[in-house]
């Protein structure tokens, strides 16, 4: 008798932060289980809609977004929108027939979890986190398992589900080990030169891109590389600033992170949970400047955590342009420093969680 292959879909998305651990997870599954079919149920016009295939996974968006606060027109469309994805997700369980369906948070994780509850398939969400996000909230009461990174969540989640497990990476961004050279060949770089690597995040953060483009000379006068992912929305921007500067390298995105890891002898990042997680893993030092406008200002929090054990170095976001250049200055040729931080960063590293999440998926599908 032939063996039955699993079918599980991953849903979510949105951001980086929900795309890459949801991708991390898929790629767990394959190496687990011999004969696996995964589908990814995203946001039409989000960002999923393109990561995920180029990661090698089939995705279908359905029409959902997120409900505004104040008085829109969206929120008008929202309820047809969630009628919509509703029906579309109930009909793509039906015919994909999954033996789970994984949720990552973000928007569309909502309508295809809600549905495959209804439908009495095993559900699992991921919460990256020290604050959930309003999906998960809303989806934890009729779940199976909940998978987090952070302790004390039961006061969001129902303790009996709640399993610790650490965020999921992907395996290829945070192996880095031996890859110095082909990292500065990649980008250029001048291997007598110290190297500072600045992302905020997948789609860029407006306030750590100002606060560069307002110290840009620094790099050139303290004799530093900088490898500046900027987003989108500030690529051109941050182009038209740094006309012959041979020592700064501009990226809107940097698909190969492993080798920017590598480069890099200093990070600049926003304290988002899959930034830290990633961040512990390489043991880089950095500077966390955190969005403010995250919920419950979750990502001060996350780097709070760090900085009290004197592993990393924080930023409020509104003194970033003046006190950036002032820590960048201290720490850059401060090799004792780097290393005692870096030394301190891996403590917060959880090398097993992807396997940790696929072991309770395992046990949901059994």
């Amino acid at each position: 008798m032939q063996k039955k292959s699993r079918n599980i879909i991953i849903s979510g998305g949105g951001t980086g932060g929900h795309i890459f651990p949801a991708i991390a997870i898929a790629n767990a599954i394959k190496k687990r289980f011999a004969d696996v079919d995964i589908l990814f149920v995203g946001a039409k016009g989000k960002m999923e809609m393109s990561k995920v295939p180029e990661a090698g996974y089939p995705i279908i968006g359905l029409w959902i977004s997120g409900f505004q606060r104040r008085l829109t027109i969206k929120n008008l469309m929202f309820p047809l929108k969630l009628i919509s994805s509703l029906l579309k997700a109930r009909s793509i369980i039906k015919k994909f027939k999954p033996d789970i369906v994984i949720g990552v948070g973000g928007y569309a994780s909502g309508p295809t979890l809600n549905m495959a509850n209804r439908l009495n398939i095993s559900t699992l969400i991921q919460e990256q986190n020290s604050f959930p996000g309003v999906t998960n909230r809303l989806l934890a009461k009729k779940v199976n398992r909940i998978c987090v990174a952070y302790d004390h969540l039961e006061k969001y989640f129902p303790a009996e589900k709640i399993v610790l497990t650490g965020n999921p990476v992907r395996e290829e961004v945070v192996n880095i080990e031996g890859k110095l050279e082909e990292a500065q060949n990649f980008f250029g770089l001048n291997a007598k030169m110290k190297t500072v690597l600045v992302v905020g995040g997948s789609q860029g953060a407006v306030s750590i891109n100002k606060s560069i483009a307002a110290n840009i000379e620094m790099f050139a006068e303290n004799n530093i590389q900088l490898i500046w992912q900027t987003g989108k929305s500030y690529y051109k921007e941050a182009n038209d600033i740094i006309i012959n500067s041979d020592n700064i390298k501009v990226h809107e995105f940097i698909n190969r992170m492993d080798l920017a890891y590598a480069a890099a002898d200093l990070v600049i990042s926003r304290s988002g949970a899959i930034a830290i997680s990633e961040l512990s893993l390489v043991k880089k030092p950095v500077i966390f400047i955190p969005l403010p406008s995250a919920a419950e200002d979750h990502q001060s929090k996350n780097a709070k955590a760090l900085v009290d054990e004197n592993a990393a170095y924080l930023i409020k976001d509104n003194e970033a342009e003046i006190e950036l250049p002032k820590l960048l200055k201290y720490l850059i040729n401060n090799d004792m420093k780097l290393k005692e931080i870096s030394a301190n960063m891996s403590k917060f590293a959880s090398p097993n969680a992807t396997e940790l999440i696929v072991d309770e998926i395992e046990k949901l599908i059994k």
